[in-house]
């Protein structure tokens, strides 16, 4: 047993099994108040630990400052004696090398020579004496004149040899340090010898003067850590009460009580592995057996991972083993790391109970986590599909391994649920991809007996824990439910897809690698991940919903189909935006003469009110192109109306709702082959010429339309029979990843690899290179030029004359004749007879007649004058009036266009 010094060695080490008296320290010696004089008084008799303490600490410090005292001593004299050598060296090689030393030794007279300087430099160097010898040991200096003459004391043997000798000697003046150095001539011979010397006397006064100051450092020093060990004496006799050591041994004995009734298991196993000390809280946990202290660890009965930790002695932290059936956590150190004895101290602590409650923080950690995922996960994009697919896949593997998610077919029209229908399933995920699962896309009916159905008709979730005795869910489909089952899938859980009082579909999550089938906190987690779900899947339901009105609303406002005319070959698209809709719009419109109106317009934002208004513009249009208006005109008229939009809507706050729009308007003419166009504020159409050479029409950026004040312009192009016109809104050369220039050069680069393509083929190669959803509205219209040629074309100028009107007739006659359209002579007659006769009575010259056969039979009558007749009913007493009328009955459209000459009136015949 290990026992503290002072421990009686016949009194047991433990006493478990009888009474202590409760410890009173010794009276005598009992600590009072801070500074009462019995406290150092007590400490300096070393009756306590603190006065042993106390003269240890004393004894050990007078100690340290005798041998620092010493070894000072001992230092400065080995100092001095490594000075006085060095600087006897340093000049007898100095002096011994100097220029004229080796030339003086062989003058007639070396002591004249040599002496003067030889005192000179051992009064300049501090040294004893420094004396030239020749070979023979003879002196040629001293400091003493007497004794020059005489032979040198001391071995000069290995100087003639070529060495420097070094001696420490007694001489007359004292112990002194002498060195020997050879003088070389030039060839290397030795022609003499010189010594210097100093006493250690000279140099080692240094020791005298510190040793005083050593000595009172050291008394500050013994002075200083006497107080310090008082205090520390003082604390530690306040702090164990003045106990001596049988006091102690009897405070050890309550701290073993205490070792052994902690819930804590502690062994002490000794350096040859035998177990020293066990508290009953280790023998418990371990069950060891009744002699179980001196027995080696390994003769314990423990397992073998147990023995061999116990046994190695090594470092331990938390290690966990299992023990018999408790987990339990151990931890081990050695105990001669400070120079205690070898073995090691063992902690041991039950951590059954503890990783059971680990377990289950975990698995609450987790689901918190899974939820939170569902928060961030779910509902990141507004389709309703989409956040089916997201709430399978977030389940999939996490909480189940296959999870499908059905919805009635109206919630994925945006509609609302009908119950009663079919489902469809819409999303399916799993640890594995052959599931024998109904497939995505696959519309299920329920029967009223399976889990689906209650969970449908009940709005309550339902858990299926053991498939294999559901019933109900096997009358579903016996052949399938007989593949899942095969397949390993055994439990499932299926919850209502809720958003307040209607039921979307029903989600199922589906388990087959875990034996374990679902349970009620599965169940809950299963009902919070839907719920969230649930409310994402509603809201891009009602997304849905507002966005397909939106679109309807759009394309009702887009022209269905393109009319029939013959100026231009067609193709359009257009491309709605990746979210919401816009006011892009575009239109073709026959104008009178054979001539084709084309319309492209953009207005800025998006919505239902963007598209609403783009309907409103596309109507102005239509209106203004039917009074045949130049483009500049009908601009201009647009720009009003934008701009009295922009004042009448306004929000609350005082903004217009409508911050502007941009058109461009042009008109072909197939006869005389000439386009005239204007834009406000849209990117200018791009050309293709016949013989594949592409350039953007220069023509005039008007301001958009909205802001007033400024006229537009228009442009004037003759474009040859095959060219290509495109018209397009910006987004198809612009977005937020490039500007508009990067754009043109895009479309530019587009156009030149389609020469001689059809308007279809030109619209499928210039989408192409666009994202499936763009960013922005893309309306474009590729229109390819037709002409109409002079076999086409009838044209006459009549006099002012009434009787030209009977030469008018029958020249049309004749003409149509020419054209097979016999038919048609008597009300084309009748009609030119009324328009030529109302243009010489009523107009001015010059009057002109033009035939065009196109789909109808066009007939034009100009004139000069900017008069327009008007149709009425002719009362009974007037003579004339009835004359337009008539023409009105007899044509199937009629109009009057205004020219920078004059005006045209024309009406049309269908063709037979």
């Amino acid at each position: 047993m290990v026992r503290l010094p002072g421990r009686s060695a016949t009194r047991p080490s433990r006493s478990f099994g009888r009474p202590r008296a409760p410890y009173r320290p010794p009276r005598e010696e009992a600590v009072t108040d801070e500074g009462r004089p019995g406290v150092l008084r007590s400490a300096v008799t070393g009756r306590s630990v603190a006065g042993q303490v106390f003269v240890l600490q004393v004894v050990i410090v007078l100690l340290l400052v005798v041998s620092a005292v010493v070894a000072q001593v001992l230092q400065v004299r080995h100092d001095s004696d490594v000075e006085a050598t060095n600087r006897s060296l340093a000049v007898a090689e100095t002096f011994a090398n100097a220029p004229g030393t080796a030339a003086a030794l062989r003058s007639p007279d070396p002591t004249a020579v040599l002496q003067p300087r030889a005192e000179a430099t051992r009064k300049a160097t501090g040294v004893d004496f420094l004396v030239v010898m020749n070979t023979e040991g003879i002196r040629y200096t001293h400091p003493n004149r007497d004794r020059i003459g005489k032979k040198f004391v001391g071995d000069i043997g290995p100087a003639l040899a070529g060495d420097t000798v070094t001696e420490h000697i007694t001489g007359t003046i004292g112990p002194l340090v002498q060195v020997i150095v050879p003088v070389k001539d030039s060839t290397g011979t030795v022609v003499g010898l010189v010594s210097s010397g100093i006493t250690t006397a000279h140099v080692g006064g240094a020791a005298d003067q510190q040793l005083p100051l050593l000595l009172a450092a050291a008394a500050a020093a013994l002075a200083l850590a006497t107080a310090g060990t008082a205090l520390v004496s003082r604390r530690l006799l306040r702090q164990t009460h003045g106990l001596g050591p049988y006091e102690m041994t009897r405070m050890y004995e309550h701290h073993d009580a205490v070792l052994h009734a902690v819930r804590e298991g502690v062994l002490i196993v000794g350096g040859d592995g035998r177990l020293l000390l066990a508290n009953d809280e280790a023998q418990r946990l371990l069950d060891l057996p009744e002699n179980a202290e001196r027995r080696h660890v390994l003769e314990l009965g423990l397992d073998d991972d147990t023995a061999g930790l116990l046994a190695s002695g090594r470092v331990a932290t938390d290690e966990v083993h299992l023990v018999k059936d408790r987990l339990l956590a151990i931890n081990q150190r050695p105990t001669d790391l400070r120079g205690g004895p070898p073995g090691s101290v063992t902690t041991l602590r039950d951590s059954t109970e503890l990783r059971a409650l680990s377990g289950r923080a975990e698995v609450a950690r987790e689901r918190l986590n899974m939820l939170y995922d569902a928060g961030v996960g779910i509902g990141t994009s507004l389709d309703v599909t989409r956040t089916a697919e997201e709430l399978a896949q977030l389940a999939v593997p996490r909480f189940a391994d296959f999870a499908t998610v059905d919805l009635f077919d109206p919630v994925l029209n945006g509609e609302e649920p009908r119950p009663g229908t079919a489902l469809r399933r819409v999303a399916c995920a799993g640890i594995r991809k052959d599931a024998p699962l109904y497939p995505v896309g696959e519309r299920i009916r329920f029967v009223a007996t399976s889990p689906q159905a209650r969970a449908l008709t009940t709005g309550q979730s339902v858990v299926a824990p053991e498939l294999r005795e559901e019933p109900g869910w096997r009358a579903q489909d016996l052949e399938r439910t007989d593949h899942v089952l095969a397949y390993g899938i055994h439990s499932m859980i299926t919850v209502p897809l809720r958003a307040g009082s209607l039921v979307l579909g029903i989600a199922n999550f589906w388990r087959a690698e875990k034996p374990q089938p679902f349970d009620a906190e599965e169940l809950a987690l299963a009902e919070e991940l839907v719920a969230r779900a649930a409310v994402s899947i509603d809201n891009a339901r009602r997304y849905t919903r507002e966005h397909s009105m939106a679109v309807t609303l759009q394309r009702s406002l887009l022209p269905r189909s393109l009319p029939e005319q013959g100026a231009l070959d067609l193709a359009y698209r257009y491309l709605p935006a990746q979210a919401g809709v816009g006011g892009d719009w575009f239109d073709v419109l026959p104008l009178s003469g054979a001539r084709v109106a084309l319309v492209v317009g953009d207005v800025v934002g998006h919505g239902l009110h963007a598209a609403a208004t783009m309907g409103r513009l596309r109507t102005a249009v239509h209106n203004f192109s039917s009074l045949d208006l130049p483009p500049d005109e009908l601009l201009s008229l647009l720009d009003e109306l934008v701009g009295r939009i922009d004042q009448d809507e306004t929000t609350a706050a005082g903004t217009a709702v409508v911050t502007g729009a941009t058109c461009l308007y042009a008109i072909y003419d197939p006869v005389s082959r000439r386009c005239t166009l204007a834009r406000a504020g849209h990117p200018p159409p791009a050309l293709v010429r016949p013989d594949g050479v592409v350039e953007f029409a220069d023509v005039p950026a008007g301001p958009p339309l909205g802001l007033g004040g400024l006229p537009f312009e228009t442009a004037e192009l003759e474009l040859a029979e095959g060219s290509r016109l495109v018209l397009y809104t910006d987004g198809l050369v612009e977005d937020r990843e490039r500007d508009i220039d990067e754009g043109l050069g895009l479309l530019r680069d587009a156009l030149l690899r389609t020469p001689g393509a059809s308007p279809e083929d030109t619209c499928r190669t210039v989408l192409d290179r666009l994202p499936a959803r763009p960013s922005d509205d893309v309306a474009l219209i590729v229109a390819r030029t037709r002409v109409l040629g002079p076999d086409r074309v009838a044209q006459w100028q009549v006099p002012p004359d009434p009787a030209a009107v009977s030469d008018v007739r029958a020249s049309v006659t004749r003409q149509l004749a020419d054209w097979d359209l016999e038919e048609l002579a008597f009300t084309t007659e009748l009609i030119l007879s009324e328009l030529v006769t109302n243009a010489i009575r009523y107009g001015r010259d010059p009057i002109g007649v033009r035939l065009l056969r196109d789909r109808t039979l066009i007939c034009e009558v100009s004139d000069s004058s900017t008069t327009s007749p008007h149709l009425r009913y002719a009362a009974s007493t007037d003579e004339g009036g009835r004359g337009l009328f008539l023409v009105a009955q007899l044509a199937e459209r009629w109009g009057t266009r205004y020219t920078p000459h004059g005006k045209v009136i024309w009406a049309e015949q269908p063709l037979p």
